[in-house]
């Protein structure tokens, strides 16, 4: 198939799965929608098996997951993680229990490989994904193993997304009921007049930052940086990335979300969905169905780590379970269910347009913090790690 007629056949499915999700208000994955597409037309013939390496999207992949990593440092301020630190530990704890009870429950099963396919993608989101399903064809694992992580990514929010909700409305109501949503409301007014003017040591000039192509080859430069510290100390490119996308934000060598200020952001990301369909569209039924028990098996007990986390957590905090334990299960589900799941349930649960802010307001940078500590670094440090042990 030409290049051109294969981007556009790929992308037709990641365009649908986007349009699913944004009228299912996130209530069923896009990505779900976009990787089962493209495995049943694969399996009935009608596109064929090497869509993705037609498309050259792998290539994209192999240019810009590094860059993207870098981006993913640069998504949240450093002084916005300090101040939501008690949601960066929950997140923490969250996934960190589920690694343990990961390795104790799978590894004994089905071995090493198992945990490595489950942990980033479980822990995690796309990009995590993207990594463990490279390092696992690098590492010539068999066929129905490399099927796995995409399966964890497709399945894993749809248990989490309705628990978040639910203990995310049992949080609301305290509030509201216990007088505590005023408390919170002026707390956050206090917090918002106290912040700094924004100064960094280093101070680009607008005409730079507003410059597309002047920005990303400030990411490639980060980027390259992060490769050479691979080749020289062994050290993930990857992991280096992400810590130099956090360093290089907060001095103000690069903007802020990055990629997308060098609108190269959807065509990155492209490329690591690309990379985590093309195993799912090469293979059989008998390993797809081969992996139905493990992934089961991997979501219900990583969710049941990530929940003892969070709630271990919370309680060391001295915050609610009920909003630790849903920050920690952001984890399972990220950008952007993170912010629709407060937006639904301050919708339901406020009597006022007023109370409506104030009750989204309380939930949301937690939740957001949570989402990015655990999707967009811990998760991608974790792939990063495991995957060098194949």
């Amino acid at each position: 198939m030409e290049p051109i007629f294969a981007a556009v056949v790929i992308l037709a499915f990641i365009a649908l799965g986007e349009l699913v999700s944004i009228w299912s208000r996130a209530r069923v994955p896009g990505l779900l929608v976009a990787m089962l597409g493209a495995f049943i037309f694969a399996q009935l013939g009608i596109i064929p098996e090497t869509a993705v390496d037609d498309s050259l999207l792998p290539q994209v992949y192999t240019i810009l997951v590094v860059p993207l990593l870098f981006h993913m440092g640069s998504l949240i301020p450093l002084r916005t993680l300090l101040q939501q630190w008690r949601a960066v530990v929950i997140a923490l704890s969250g996934i960190t229990f589920a690694l343990v009870t990961l390795a104790l429950v799978l590894i004994p099963l089905y071995g090493f490989d198992h945990f490595v396919a489950a942990g980033g993608p479980l822990t995690g989101g796309i990009v995590a994904t993207g990594l463990t399903t490279d390092g696992l064809e690098a590492a010539d694992v068999m066929p129905a193993l490399v099927v796995l992580p995409a399966l964890i990514l497709m399945m894993q929010s749809l248990p989490a997304m309705p628990i978040s909700s639910f203990l995310l409305r049992r949080y609301s109501k305290h509030l509201v009921d216990s007088g505590e949503l005023q408390k919170y409301s002026q707390t956050a007014a206090r917090t918002s007049s106290a912040d700094d003017d924004g100064r960094k040591l280093i101070n680009m000039p607008k005409y730079l930052v507003d410059n597309h192509i002047f920005v990303l080859f400030l990411v490639l430069i980060g980027a390259s940086l992060a490769t050479l510290v691979e080749i020289l100390t062994q050290a993930p490119a990857t992991v280096v990335a992400l810590l130099l996308g956090i360093v290089s934000t907060a001095i103000g060598f690069t903007p802020e979300r990055s990629l997308e200020q060098a609108n190269s952001f959807g065509i990155a990301i492209v490329g690591v969905v690309a990379i985590i369909m093309a195993p799912l569209m090469t293979a059989s039924l008998q390993d797809v169905f081969a992996m139905i028990v493990p992934m089961t098996i991997i979501i219900l007990v990583g969710a049941a780590g990530i929940i003892v986390g969070g709630f271990v957590a919370t309680k060391l905090v001295g915050w609610r379970p009920t909003l630790g334990m849903s920050v920690a299960l952001t984890a399972m589900y990220g950008f952007p269910a993170d912010y629709l799941i407060p937006r639904e349930v301050a919708r339901s649960v406020g009597e006022s347009e007023e109370q409506r802010d104030e009750i989204f307001n309380s939930m949301l940078p937690p939740m957001l913090v949570g989402g990015f500590t655990s999707v967009s670094a811990g998760s991608v440090l974790i792939a990063g790690i495991l995957v060098s042990f194949l």
